[in-house]
């Protein structure tokens, strides 16, 4: 009862925020710059006010207890979403967001029960996941999508563990993605940014490094990989297709998996549900090797499709897509300008 509760008023109030905060983020110019009309980003402000008040007010209360570990945690994503709020007011090096990262990060891995190797490596896999988590925000309820069903899947592998505290910030966090979904959705009203995709994507890698800590290392690869395959899936296609074509990793293209599925002819509402069902499919499988219904190996059927896609998509154009209105438009600039070059 007192977790529908609490996943309703986020709801709400994510959704209330995001609308609220559409002005304010407009004048002061927090948009989307790879955009052609100023798409305001507010929804991640929104999201991650959203889940940390009603995480904290229930903590407070005594009605949904978190632990010191888990609201050590929120603390943290708190200053990596202000991170990211940084980075969607100017632009910041490519290497400081990564580099907040690793230092929240460094903060939050239970080094008592991973060690200090492995409790390194979740750093960095914390600072990878969530790099590739914020490369989601490329397309209209993607990464809300994708997020959503990530932390219900992370959630239940808390269940499973009886962490409830952790199982109830990632239903918060589910909640809060939902609210915001209703202004992101196709054609979107606001926008994630960084801020929100670095507050939801630190939340996600460091919940399941939480899960799998002090468990058999081969299990917890496959359940961190699984969790996060969509993400995976779209830095490797970046990454590979950027060198294909010989151009700099950290120079940004519309070359993401949504840009290349609407190259395939998919329609804009069609790509975040495409890829959430892949992610439910990658969540599934989680939960499973998680909770030993499946052997690790089940990881690799998830990397195999991830690897097929990948390879499909990574010839595709990347031009922008025009409208049937701006193809037409396109088309008589250029019958005009070979006119006018042929005359002249």
């Amino acid at each position: 009862m007192l977790y529908g509760i609490a996943a309703a008023a986020t709801l709400l109030l994510s959704a209330l925020l995001t609308g609220v905060l559409r002005v304010p983020a407009l004048r002061l110019g927090i948009t989307d710059r790879r955009r052609r009309r100023p798409l305001p980003l507010s929804g991640g402000t929104a999201v991650a006010l959203a889940t940390v008040l009603v995480a904290a007010g229930a903590d407070a209360a005594g009605l949904l207890p978190l632990g010191a570990g888990v609201g050590r945690m929120a603390v943290a994503a708190g200053c990596v979403a202000l991170l990211g709020l940084a980075a969607d007011l100017r632009r910041l090096r490519w290497w400081v967001t990564p580099a907040g990262t690793a230092v929240a990060a460094a903060f939050v891995v239970p080094y008592e029960e991973t060690g200090v190797a492995a409790g390194v490596a979740a750093v960095g896999w914390i600072v990878v996941a969530t790099a590739a988590f914020r490369a989601l925000d490329h397309a209209d309820g993607l990464a809300g999508t994708v997020g959503a069903v990530g932390a219900f899947g992370a959630a239940a592998c808390a269940t499973a563990e009886l962490m409830d505290g952790l199982a109830a910030l990632l239903g918060v966090l589910a909640a809060a993605l939902a609210g915001f979904l209703l202004h992101n959705w196709f054609p979107a009203r606001a926008g994630l940014g960084a801020a929100g995709a670095l507050f939801t994507g630190f939340v996600l890698a460091s919940s399941a490094v939480f899960v799998r800590a002090g468990q058999g290392v081969g299990a917890g690869a496959a359940v961190l990989y699984a969790l996060a395959a969509i993400g995976c899936a779209d830095a490797a296609l970046v990454v590979l297709g950027r060198r294909l074509d010989r151009r700099a990793v950290t120079r940004g293209r519309p070359d993401h998996i949504g840009h290349r599925l609407r190259r395939l002819g998919l329609a804009p509402r069609a790509v975040p549900v495409l890829l959430g069902a892949g992610s439910a499919g990658g969540a599934l499988v989680a939960v499973c090797v998680h909770t030993g219904r499946l052997s690790p190996g089940a990881a690799w059927w998830v990397a195999a499709a991830a690897a097929v896609l990948v390879l499909v998509l990574v010839r595709r154009p990347v031009t922008p897509v025009f409208r049937p209105r701006q193809r037409v438009a396109s088309a008589s600039s250029q019958v005009s300008e070979r006119l006018r070059v042929r005359s002249g």
